[in-house]
């Protein structure tokens, strides 16, 4: 029997991982490793197709060093129930109906399903869609948008999800609890927000370099960022009503890490930091993968480091009735695989937070 026909036979959740050598798909591979109930049973990807693991990822074991495959959806249907796709934008769609039609049910990690509208997504991703012949309008309707704590019922039926990226993650979750409730104006929203190089992806890239990033922070995508519509589609959706904001994300010379920080004005201006906290508690007391901070502490990304937690804070500015929102998270797990994986147990009717790294191990 082969290594990949004895991947195949292990019982429980069957997960195939493709793309299995960018950070997306390594960071799933090794939180799948000590999971309890699902087991990776295929790896794939093109350009690594035909290699040993360990030729590949020699840091990262793997039993019986299983040969990485080509994203074929017939012999990726034989090993798995599954399916985790970290693609670069683009690519996912061209894939995803395949496996759909052979009963997988796939989690996403690109942002080819985000969007409700087809359009509104090729408007966004000009370049991946200038390059695609694609019609899945059905869908990125039907596509769930897989932020557990806020979208969990639809995730555990959903046959596809469409994990949020980074950025939305860290902006969403402290400030939707304020959205839902109409505490917040909805217009002069502003979120500030810095991440690591990882961000970037394993494809090297110029301005990720040790040389470029190293010493240094700066801003891009000031105006239309890719993540702001991504951002104002879901913060519209629990709001109820149309949501404008102002993102602005930085590169700070740290490898994994995420800060975000929002800026709202609050609609009673006698709100304070004890009565916001007091909100974010209520909505996120039995979501273990968020922690409310106590008043006066703000989170650090170092808290964060190689755990699927997001750390939430809140201060309230009196004088002008501003409220601060400021959230944590590894950029690599809550920010992606680790979301991926969350998603995955609620699919297979597991707690969400099921074999997934809670605690830092600080410093």
């Amino acid at each position: 029997m082969s290594a990949v026909e004895a991947m195949a036979t292990v019982k429980g959740g069957r997960v195939a991982v493709i793309g299995a050598s960018g950070y997306g798909g390594l960071q799933t591979i090794r939180l799948l490793q000590g999971h309890p109930s699902l087991t990776v049973t295929f790896l794939g990807g093109e350009r690594s197709a035909g290699k040993r693991w360990s030729s590949i990822c020699s840091f990262l074991h793997l039993p019986d060093d299983p040969v990485v495959q080509s994203a074929d959806a017939d012999h990726i249907a034989e090993a798995a129930d599954y399916v985790v796709l970290s693609l670069p934008n683009g690519l996912a769609c061209q894939l995803a109906p395949e496996l759909l039609q052979r009963g997988l049910r796939v989690v996403d990690l690109s942002a080819d399903f985000r969007y409700r509208s087809l359009a509104q997504w090729s408007q966004v991703y000009i370049q991946e869609a200038s390059c695609l012949s694609r019609d899945d309008s059905e869908l990125c309707r039907s596509a769930v948008y897989g932020l557990p704590e806020w979208h969990g019922p639809a995730i555990s039926d959903a046959r596809l999800v469409a994990a949020p990226g980074c950025f939305p993650t860290a902006s969403l979750m402290p400030l939707l609890p304020f959205l839902k409730q109409g505490l917040i104006e909805t217009d002069g929203i502003i979120i500030d927000a810095k991440t690591g190089t990882s961000g970037g992806g394993r494809v090297p890239k110029e301005a990720m370099l040790l040389a470029e990033a190293s010493e240094s922070i700066a801003p891009y995508g000031v105006i239309g960022h890719r993540h702001t519509s991504e951002i104002e589609q879901m913060a519209q959706e629990v709001a109820g009503q149309d949501v404008r904001l102002q993102f602005t994300p930085h590169l700070v010379p740290m490898v994994r890490g995420l800060l975000s920080t929002v800026y709202a004005r609050l609609r009673d201006p006698g709100l304070t930091a004890e009565d916001c906290t007091t909100v974010l508690d209520a909505v996120y007391r039995h979501h273990p993968c968020v922690s409310v901070l106590p008043v006066g502490t703000y989170p650090a990304t170092k808290w964060t480091r190689h755990t699927n937690r997001a750390l939430v804070s809140v201060q309230v500015d009196t004088r002008t009735g501003q409220m601060i929102l400021m959230s944590a998270i590894d950029n690599l797990i809550k920010g992606q695989a680790g979301q991926g994986v969350q998603c995955l147990n609620l699919m297979h009717g597991l707690p969400p937070e099921t074999g997934l790294p809670l605690h830092c191990f600080y410093p």
